[in-house]
């Protein structure tokens, strides 16, 4: 059944097994002419449909923000210092489009960090607060060390601080650039930690209330929050300073009290080597890095004696020698004498 033949047998006559090549060529020439129109149509259709979601996108997200700053009333706010609460708030919401993340420039162990450009103002750093105590007075802090704080506006939506940017980015960022790195000399990587030691002592010792940081390294995030925490952050840092990267899983390392390393090894050598005269900064550098870095909380100095020694710049004669002949098992030997210079 459904057998093809021969007509005079009583079969169904048989199609050509190799039709006419002119046809087929036809057939190809009108179906070509037919794509390219199609396919035109095809993306005009699909431009429209994006143009008109991206139309309704933005209208929609307007629509939440002028909504969110209507529903604002002055009395819910509590605001410092040089903004007026009700207007910083709608200008951080439209700035920032609700906090995108594509305006986030950083994360930190207290909250996310924003860069908003405020109309009229200028560009500040927006931190936006995970939590924080409604009794906190932030407003008493006045350091030259510390990023000047132009206003912290508390909402129930959220709670945020309004910060000066600093436009060149974290030690992070700048260990990645090779010619940022090769402006950070050792002269002035030694006035990077003194200024932070500053900055650290006057939050734990000159305010009225201590002041524990907690946010200068993640890490530091897990320990119970004393000003001891701070302490060793710092001598994370101050590692970061000298090799000019994080010590990330090396940090173990450096607290085992038996080491053979010479301290030439871990020292940055992007940069031109110290001079002999500042050859002592980089071992007061470690020394301190080390006695902040110690297991044991007590056995920490505190951030009064790390400026004291800094800014003294006195060692221990044992340890004062040339750089390729201290071994950093040294370091865990004498960096007990950090609390007594």
């Amino acid at each position: 059944m459904g057998i093809c033949g021969d007509p005079s047998y009583g079969l169904t006559p048989c199609q050509p097994s190799n039709p006419n090549p002119n046809s087929l060529h036809q057939k190809e020439n009108t179906d070509s002419k037919h794509l390219v129109p199609r396919l035109l149509l095809a993306f005009a259709m699909f431009s429209c449909i994006c143009l008109m979601a991206g139309s309704i996108t933005v209208v929609c997200r307007r629509r939440k923000l002028a909504k969110k700053g209507r529903e604002i009333s002055p009395e819910d706010f509590v605001s410092i210092w040089n903004f007026d609460a009700k207007v910083a708030f709608q200008d951080v919401l439209y700035a920032t489009e609700n906090f995108d993340e594509k305006y986030c420039i950083g994360v930190g162990g207290y909250g996310s960090v924003f860069r908003a450009e405020l109309q009229g103002k200028g560009t500040f750093a927006i931190k936006l607060l995970h939590r924080m105590e409604d009794y906190f007075d932030i407003g008493a802090i006045r350091h030259r060390c510390i990023v000047k704080l132009h206003g912290y506006c508390s909402h129930s939506q959220c709670k945020f601080l309004v910060y000066d940017l600093i436009e060149r980015g974290s030690l992070t960022s700048i260990w990645h650039d090779q010619e940022q790195v090769k402006e950070l000399d050792w002269p002035k990587r030694f006035t990077i930690v003194m200024d932070i030691a500053q900055a650290l002592s006057y939050l734990h010792h000159d305010c009225d209330d201590p002041i524990v940081h907690r946010d200068i390294k993640k890490l530091s995030s897990t320990m119970v929050l004393t000003e001891k925490c701070d302490v060793y952050s710092f001598g994370v840092v101050v590692l970061e300073v000298v090799m000019g990267k994080h010590p990330g899983d090396l940090l173990p390392f450096f607290c085992r009290t038996e080491q053979h390393t010479k301290l030439k090894d871990i020292l940055d050598q992007r940069i031109m080597g110290p001079s002999t005269e500042k050859e002592k900064d980089i071992i007061l550098l470690v020394l301190v890095a080390f006695a902040c870095l110690q297991i044991c909380p007590k056995s920490r100095p505190t951030m009064q004696q790390v400026c004291q020694a800094l800014a003294t710049r006195s060692l221990p004669a044992p340890i004062l020698k040339p750089l390729d002949e201290i071994k950093l098992q040294q370091f865990h030997d004498f960096c007990g004498t950090i609390q007594n210079i």
